[in-house]
């Protein structure tokens, strides 16, 4: 009989993708199937060709853009010099994830379900195509499609003699064991933060522990806004950038949250343990150091502060002891249920930490290693670098708006990554952030002539900022830029820097105060009062532009 092994393939941006991948590998494991879930990128692809099934599910991004976990698999996948046939093996099936409110709609999903077939893949159903903007979210497309998907595989490999599909009434094992050291075991070698020595360019599996130098508030105290200048020092990190990359920063949990988090289900912090993979071959989480305390675990790993998906309520219901809240976690897990569930956690953007506050008696009754299954590590965000290193050597300025906000709830939301950095003082000792850079989606022009019109209001100002430093460092003088704010008192970002520039003949700057006058003035009417001159640079410049929310 045929091997029943299945490879689940997954290309995630925002981590729908894999928590889309991952509830596969879960209805793969109750149908007795060998079963591997991973990132594109991760996969060994000159395997790819003696693999017999394989699910690919992938999100698009941006303009029809992979997702960064898929991009090295994407280049090699459209290689001019791959034989036709060369995968004739194989049956798949590809689900997508993507938003119709983009003109590229399920770009990714649809290019490589063509290409697959191509190659001589034999698909076992259309392409499926999720949809963010539908009532229920992109369950209404996938949760029949998988129905369909399951009929195709078992049909194909049906189940062995005497075995019964898992009921879903059972609970599945974890994906690791946590075994708690004794007391008395000696400490862990080394701080949990990585040593500064470069090893390689610093990248998400090998962050580099970069200083904070200074973290500036730009607007004016009684600007309802709160935004930072943040530089970091990069000194021999090997990191190298040009105008238009971006820096990936890891953030981590705020000690009163992970406080909270461990008294709700009694968990002691200062426990060290190891972790064990439950099946052989799976790997460990790459970012955990091993032993690690429950601590590190929760400020550094687990992402208590996000909104919850339906799969962390399907989880949560096995552990419930408690009736009602059994019933109310089952309703939120169901596909009856996701409106329900839409309001009480995406529209209020309730948290992971809030929700397990809800159900207190399952809260408690979470067994430690579900832990890992349960909630998503924290993923690590992108800012536009605001400065060139022509004009700050071995720095990285990033320009950060605080992230705050009310919903329904009482309590104001707060970004993760922004409030943990606004908080952060260098003057109270040594103050380090995870951090690597990214190439950006920005490419200024290499010809010194070409003139360059920016139109960057806010913090869309930040990677104009970048490009101006690195572009006057190199004496060159085109350059335009369009910003806009509320208040000229309050919230324009860099003023003096951008006025010197203007006097010294480097820069030309049109501002938009959209809140200084009776009628709003926002930088589209710059735009079309200057109508003349960007016309005359676009026909006879060959001017670039360039535009930043």
């Amino acid at each position: 009989m045929a091997e029943r092994k299945l490879l689940v393939l997954f290309g995630s941006q925002t981590g729908t993708a894999q928590d889309t991948a991952e509830r596969i590998g879960r209805e793969a494991t109750r149908r007795h199937l060998q079963c591997r879930v991973e990132a594109l990128d991760s996969c060994d692809l000159a395997n790819l060709i003696h693999e017999p099934l394989v699910v690919f599910v992938c999100a698009t991004t941006g303009q029809g853009d992979p997702p960064d976990n898929m991009k090295m698999f994407w280049r090699f996948l459209f290689r001019k010099n791959l034989p036709p046939g060369s995968l004739c093996q194989l049956d798949y099936a590809v689900l997508g994830l993507g938003d119709s409110s983009y003109p590229k709609f399920n770009f990714v999903a649809k290019k490589l379900h063509k290409r697959v077939l191509q190659l001589g893949g034999n698909p076992l159903l259309p392409v499926a195509l999720g949809d963010d903007q539908h009532d229920l979210g992109p369950d209404a497309v996938v949760d029949p499609w998988l129905v369909a998907l399951w009929d195709k595989i078992l049909a194909l490999y049906p189940l062995p003699p005497g075995l019964e599909i898992i009921s879903p009434d059972t609970r599945l094992p974890p994906k690791y064991t946590l075994h708690y050291l004794p007391e008395d075991s000696p400490p862990p070698e080394g701080d949990l933060v990585q040593p500064t020595a470069p090893r390689a360019v610093p990248s998400e599996l090998h962050p580099f522990a970069a200083p904070v130098v200074s973290n500036q508030r730009l607007t004016a105290q009684s600007h309802f806004q709160d935004v930072r200048l943040i530089e970091f020092d990069i000194t021999g990190s090997g990191i190298t950038f040009s105008a238009g990359d971006v820096v990936m920063i890891q953030p981590q949990n705020c000690p009163e949250d992970v406080q909270q988090f461990c008294q709700l289900l009694r968990l002691d912090p200062d426990k060290r343990f190891v972790l064990k993979p439950t099946e052989p071959g799976t790997s460990l989480p790459p970012l955990l150091p091993q032993p690690c305390t429950i601590r590190h675990l929760v400020t550094h790993y687990l992402d208590i502060s996000c909104v919850p998906r339906r799969s962390f309520f399907e989880l949560l219901s096995y552990f419930s002891t408690n009736e009602l809240e059994r019933e109310k976690l089952q309703e939120f897990s169901s596909a009856q249920g996701q409106e329900e569930l839409y309001s009480y956690c995406n529209r209020p953007r309730r948290t992971t930490l809030e929700a397990l506050w809800d159900f207190p008696h399952t809260t408690c009754a979470i067994p430690v290693d579900y832990l890992m299954d349960l909630i998503p590590h924290i993923r690590p965000r992108a800012f536009s670098i605001a400065s060139s290193t022509l004009a700050h050597p071995d720095r990285i300025q990033i320009l950060m708006a605080v992230v705050q906000y009310k919903t329904r709830l009482s309590k104001p939301r707060r970004g993760l990554c922004s409030t943990w950095l606004a908080s952060l003082n260098p003057e109270q000792g040594d103050v380090r952030v995870p951090l690597w850079v990214k190439k950006g989606g920005l490419k200024f022009p290499a010809d010194p002539a070409t003139p360059v019109i920016m139109i960057g209001p806010g913090t869309g100002v930040a990677p104009f900022r970048a490009a101006i430093q690195e572009r006057v460092a190199q004496g060159r003088r085109g350059n335009y830029l369009f910003f806009g704010c509320r208040q000229k008192s309050k919230d324009f970002y860099c003023q003096a820097e951008w006025e010197e520039l203007v006097a010294k003949g480097f820069l030309t700057l049109f501002t938009a105060f959209s809140r200084d006058q009776e009628e709003k003035v926002y930088v589209q009417h710059r735009i079309q009062e200057n109508r003349r001159l960007v016309w005359e640079l676009l026909s006879s410049g060959n001017a670039h532009v360039y535009l930043a929310g």
